[in-house]
């Protein structure tokens, strides 16, 4: 089986309204089977025309499937619904190298 990670860009423009997003989405992440492998943490561009991110997170999940699930999910709608309005996110869905 491939792994698969999910890259999540967020701009938060309401911090109170992201919290909660936070705490629904770490709910349906691990519900689905995902765990995180960079969250929040310090981030430096090295090279290229990178737009520093205010929050970047990695998740990753067993594959690519079953990280369409936990975006698909009711649980991660909610988590999105929560935070409508309180952050511009961008996500993107990379496979990883087959182990």
């Amino acid at each position: 089986m491939m792994p698969a990670y999910l890259l999540i860009e967020a701009r938060v423009s309401d911090p109170l309204a992201y919290a909660s997003y936070e705490k629904l989405a770490a709910a349906a992440i691990v519900k689905y089977g995902g765990c995180y492998l960079a969250r929040d943490g310090r981030s430096e561009v090295l090279e290229g025309k990178w737009a520093k991110p205010g929050h970047l997170t990695v998740i990753e999940f067993d594959s690519a499937g079953q990280a369409k699930k936990f975006y698909n999910s009711s649980e991660y709608g909610a988590a999105r619904a929560a935070c409508a309005n309180a952050a511009e996110i961008n996500t993107l869905l990379v496979d990883g190298l087959p182990s």
